[in-house]
Parts: structure tokens; C-alpha cells; sequence
């Protein structure tokens, strides 16, 4: 019986260590990404001037919408476009 709670308490140790090791390795792999990701999307936007959302406040204009300017192609432009 001492062989066998032995081992029952080496499977649960085990247990506890990989979820352990795990939780620590997937918020180290998390981190890396997304300071990779995310910081290096943020500093090619800041270097080349983009601006993803308008936050500046127009009191003299009536609506934020802007025109996408859809204009009707020709039919021949359909065909074939892949």
C-alpha cells in the first residue's frame, strides 16, 4: 500500500508542476506576443503618422461619416477578377 500512495501522490505532484510550469510559460509566450505584435504595430504607426481612429472633435462639422465614394464599374471589370 506505501508503493501505491507513493505513486498516487508522484501523478498528483506531477500534475500540480506541469499546470504550474504551463500557466508560467503561456503568460511569458502571451507577453512576448503581444509586445511584439501590438508595440511594433504602434511604433510603425506613430513613425509613419497613421491614425486607425479619428479622435479629434470638429464642433463646426454635422456628421463624422465619411464617403466611400462608390462608383458603378463597367461589366466587363466583373469578370474574371481572381
Amino acid at each position: 500500500m506505501k508503493i501505491k500512495d507513493f505513486f498516487k501522490g508522484f501523478k498528483e505532484g506531477q500534475k500540480l508542476f506541469g499546470e504550474t510550469i504551463s500557466i508560467i510559460f503561456n503568460s511569458i509566450a502571451l507577453a512576448i506576443v503581444y509586445f511584439i505584435g501590438i508595440g511594433l504595430t504602434s511604433i510603425f504607426a506613430r513613425l509613419f503618422g497613421k491614425r486607425f481612429l479619428e479622435k479629434t472633435i470638429n464642433r463646426n462639422t454635422t456628421t463624422y461619416w465619411q464617403e466611400l465614394n462608390l462608383s458603378k464599374k463597367p461589366i466587363e471589370d466583373y469578370y474574371r477578377q481572381f
